[in-house]
């Protein structure tokens, strides 16, 4: 490593932009807090740093850290951007911050009780009842609900950036269902191991003890002081912009990720719905916002929520964080009163600044607010649809005459807020450090009486060097956020995440998976294994499509058609290679192979299979293993980065086919060793079986069944065998030439070999007969019965009969019934297992509508 002098880093960094910096002074120097840092950085020297965050940023993807961009043309899990310098705050400064934040969280949690309570904020004036009547997150439902614990605001987060003083001002309030906790404790431990050399002698508070007191509060938060109460998670789902964090708190406290549709409210409780039935939820970690939470009381289109919750919350038979509501705070019109709100409530001022704001529902203020429109950045004070934000000064004339006309139409509407430019902190890029805009999210829980503060948080950071804006919807990128202590650090007792012992996870067991999660394992081992099944067969079609391009057979031509009209049949992907055009797909066999492997929109395709998978894994990444995500990113990548004008070429269609093969039973291996029959394991083995069994069946129906001369079927046995990875067993169970019989003895009847029907059949009855039956009936269910039946017709079944053929038709008539039944019944079987495991909704009606003030 070559050392970098510290002057170096800064050589161009004022180049093209000048603003308050937290590392240079205006004369500058540089400030103290971060000298340590820049000498490790020195140390290191520029090449291994720009190593270093080509490091991070590949173990960032590998691991899976995603952040969800809405409508964005590369897709919907973007990459989660880590900056390798982070951003530093010195112990003393931070004291001052902590108190405040402190305080802004009790004042808002006093603010919540009144304005579901007494609103004696309203009566007295110090809050013009519009503010709190037109905003979207008062909830009229939620009037006068009353709470056991001691603070009805349980988690809040607020947003913080250096004004021009020097201090850090407060910019925003997050209290519905505040987010980035998770990416914090992500962005420290890739930091941490990426990069442990900037560390070096810098005492480093590290989260310990919030994360504990985090968790204690779920705990607590339980109705009636339960001693380990049934704690879920609830998420709206993978396409939510921070599901990973949803997935990864879930993963790092251990509670179960649920969405709506596996919660039901019944005799006014909470019930999650399981394998086994219902289990009562005393506590849910909400991040649903709060109109999608009770399609009952509040929207009635959401399918997010759960029916009834409003009222179980009421009865407080659940503990929701934060409390339904709770988004009404976040309100920019209540910014130009947070300080007579604060001396109203606690007798004194607030400790944090905030940015000047002027309500236009004042006369005074909407006048000073109109003659001096082009200074202003002025927003809505509900910003819940994610209404517009004009940044005036950018306006042209005719665009501030109509936002004028907005405002005096709706004067109530809108806040106007000073333009001031906050502080920029350094940011690697392109081997060399320049300043970006920086946003810090801190993070506050209540314990007792009083509030835990995170030490640090998360550090957002504008996408490029001009912009105003901090977002990670527009391309941001975040820091690891330190709050620092001269003191050096001690290593007598290293800290490490615990908790009481009451915490233990009573939702463990196959039984206690929640229905929705134990479906989409089944269909994740459906989706793998149909994937699987049809990338072996078409790879076989091809292989042999190539071999005959240098081989004149008669039989070859026979062959191949038999099995392009097999492919038809186990992807039913219509009319392809049968039906009145089948001579025209003759002609061009692999046009309509190239629509099988790649066309997304084809139910049957590979391209969907994999899609269909995609689905389902997103919504179980919680279950997921680091090296789990590791493969599936390299199979998806793969996948997609294969080229269009690739497609008409034979020998690199089978060579990306051998790629996705070998990385999807990477993964199948993975799944078996990463996750526990309790986890749901079972579940996925169910459904990886059937869809083996399934197609199984339908590749011998279309090869087995009809009798074709010797040539022939020589050659659609060894094709059969091929793709189903076989004719190494074959010639080692047999030691002769392909035979019929010995072929179905082998692929259908055999109840040792683990790719045979038999077996597949016999170990679905097994693992059906494992899981927890729904109530103490000692009959047989639907699902037991199904199975059953199907295992009682293969073990009966006689591969002498089998291969008797029909004079007349040339047809094996005894192999297609069985093959017909058992089809059927593995049908059945499926849908008699979704019906009594993965079925539990009942209809919503909506009580009545919420209106707003418009």
């Amino acid at each position: 490593m070559t050392k970098t002098p510290i002057t170096s880093f800064f050589k161009d960094y004022f180049k093209d932009f000048e603003n308050y910096d937290e590392v240079l002074k205006s004369n500058m120097e540089i400030n103290p807090n971060w000298e340590k840092l820049l000498t490790n950085f020195s140390e290191l020297g520029i090449n291994e740093l720009t190593k270093r965050q080509g490091d991070l940023d590949w173990l960032l993807a590998e691991n899976g850290v995603t952040y969800n961009v809405y409508n964005d043309p590369n897709g919907l899990n973007r990459p989660w951007n880590l900056n390798i310098i982070p951003f530093v705050i010195e112990r003393k400064e931070w004291k001052n911050i902590e108190k405040g934040l402190q305080q802004r969280a009790q004042v808002l949690d006093l603010v919540l009780k009144d304005i579901y309570g007494k609103r004696e904020l309203i009566k007295n004036g110090i809050v013009p009842y519009e503010i709190i009547f037109s905003h979207r997150g008062f909830l009229r439902p939620c009037h006068q609900i009353q709470y056991k614990t001691a603070k009805q605001l349980l988690f809040h987060s607020a947003d913080l950036a250096r004004g021009p003083d020097g201090q850090m001002w407060v910019v925003n309030d997050r209290t519905e269902a505040p987010s980035g906790l998770g990416y914090s404790l992500e962005n420290r431990f890739t930091t941490s191991e990426v990069v442990p050399d900037i560390f070096n002698e810098i005492n480093v508070k590290q989260p310990f003890s919030f994360i504990k007191d985090f968790n204690e509060l779920l705990i607590n938060a339980a109705p009636s002081h339960k001693e380990n109460p049934t704690i879920v998670i609830l998420t709206p789902g993978p396409h939510n912009e921070t599901y990973f964090e949803h997935a990864y708190l879930s993963s790092f406290f251990g509670y179960p990720l649920v969405k709506g549709n596996d919660l039901v409210v019944r005799d006014n409780k909470v019930w999650l719905k399981t394998l086994k039935g219902l289990i009562q939820i005393d506590v849910i970690y909400r991040r649903v916002d709060d109109e999608y939470s009770d399609p009952l009381e509040l929207n009635g289109n959401s399918y997010l929520g759960v029916a009834g919750l409003l009222n179980v919350v009421r009865l407080q038979n659940v503990a929701i964080m934060n409390p339904i509501g709770s988004g009404v705070l976040e309100n920019p019109g209540l910014i130009p009163f947070m300080n007579s709100i604060c001396k109203y409530f606690l007798k004194e001022d607030l400790i944090l600044p905030q940015i000047a704001s002027w309500w236009c529902g004042q006369e005074k203020e909407r006048k000073h607010v109109l003659d001096n429109l082009k200074n202003f950045v002025v927003k809505p004070i509900d910003n819940t649809h994610r209404e517009h934000i004009y940044f005036c000064e950018f306006l042209n004339k005719a665009e501030l005459e109509a936002l004028k006309k907005e405002i005096l139409a709706k004067p109530y509407h809108y806040v106007a807020q000073e333009k001031i430019s906050f502080s920029t902190a350094p940011n690697l890029s392109k081997e060399q450090l320049e300043p970006r805009k920086v946003m810090c999210r801190t993070f506050a829980v209540a314990k007792e009486n009083e509030y835990s503060i995170m030490p640090g948080g998360l550090v957002r950071v504008a996408a490029e060097r001009e912009r105003l804006r901090v977002s990670n919807q527009r391309g941001g990128t975040s820091k690891d956020f330190w709050i620092t202590n001269t003191e050096k650090r001690s290593y007598k007792k290293r800290q490490r995440y615990h908790w009481h012992h009451s915490t233990t996870n009573n939702l463990s067991g196959i039984g206690n998976i929640p229905s929705n999660t134990a479906e989409n394992l089944f269909w994740s081992g459906r989706y793998l294994a149909r994937t699987l099944v049809t990338a072996r067969y078409i790879r076989m079609v091809l292989n042999q499509m190539s071999n005959s391009e240098f081989t004149q057979r008669n039989s070859d031509s026979e062959n191949l058609h038999i099995l392009y009209q097999s492919i038809t049949h186990l992807t039913s992907i219509f009319p392809g290679f049968t039906g009145k055009n089948k001579e025209e797909a003759f002609k061009d066999p692999l046009k309509e192979i190239i629509k099988v492997l790649f066309d997304e929109t084809q139910f049957g395709s590979l391209a969907h299979s994999l899609s269909s998978f995609n689905s389902s894994y997103y919504s179980l990444r919680n279950l997921w293993s680091k090296d789990m995500w590791r493969v599936y990113d390299k199979l998806h990548k793969t996948w997609h980065s294969f080229e269009k004008e690739d497609h008409k070429n034979i020998h690199k269609i089978i060579k990306l086919l051998d790629t996705v093969i070998i990385d999807l039973i990477a993964y199948i291996g993975l799944i078996e060793e990463s996750i526990l029959v309790e986890q749901g394991l079972l579940v996925y083995f169910i459904g990886f079986q059937m869809e083996q069994a399934i197609m199984c069946i339908d590749k011998s129906r279309a090869l087995l069944t009809i009798k074709h001369n010797e040539d022939v079927e020589y050659e659609i046995l060894e094709s059969l065998l091929n793709s189903h990875e076989s004719l190494n067993i074959y010639r080692y169970s047999f030691r002769s030439y392909l035979d019929i019989e010995n072929v179905i003895n082998l692929i259908l009847l055999d109840n040792s070999y683990s790719r045979s029907l038999k077996y597949q059949i016999n170990r679905i009855q097994k693992d059906i007969f494992r899981l927890p039956k729904r109530n103490e009936d000692t009959n047989l269910s639907s699902v037991q019965k199904s199975i059953l039946d199907a295992c009682n017709l293969i073990n009966k079944a006689n591969a002498t009969n089998l291969i008797k053929v029909d004079k007349d038709s040339f047809t094996r008539t005894e192999l297609e019934d069985l093959l017909a039944s058992l089809s059927d019944m593995i049908h059945n079987t499926s849908l008699s297992l979704t019906d009594m495991y993965f079925n539990h909704s009942d209809e919503q009606i909506q009580l009545f509508n919420q209106n707003y003030i418009s």
